[in-house]
């Protein structure tokens, strides 16, 4: 497998922001494809104390090359402070489906065909 492709994971407080958020990063090809999984229940130290909360977890589907920006726009509109921003290397998968997720990241973005 010579391109490299991670699957970029974030979590949000709301489904409406889980949902902007994957269709900014899909619309803007950032992301081929953008999963929404929730609500989830999360436990986790923020600002010295233990805290919990139902949460929505954004799976994203992308290239290594696009992570750096997929990263600059999901922390650019997300409303945490320190939102969550992982990325996961795709150690194998189908070769049909990873030439897919290239495609879709490196085509134009949404009504910006031929510009």
């Amino acid at each position: 497998m010579a391109e490299a492709y991670v699957q970029v994971t974030t979590t949000t407080d709301s489904r409406k922001e889980a949902a902007e958020l994957a269709r900014s990063a899909v619309t803007g090809r950032l992301a081929a494809c953008a999963q929404l999984v929730g609500p989830i229940a999360s436990t986790y130290w923020w600002e010295g104390e233990i805290e919990s909360a139902e949460e929505w977890m954004v799976l994203f589907k992308t290239t290594t090359d696009c992570f750096e920006d997929l990263a600059a726009q999901i922390t650019e509109q997300h409303s945490y402070d320190t939102p969550e921003i992982i990325a996961t290397p795709v150690v194998a998968g189908s070769a049909e489906y990873l030439s897919w997720v290239r495609e879709q990241t490196t085509e134009a973005p949404l009504g910006q065909e031929g510009v």
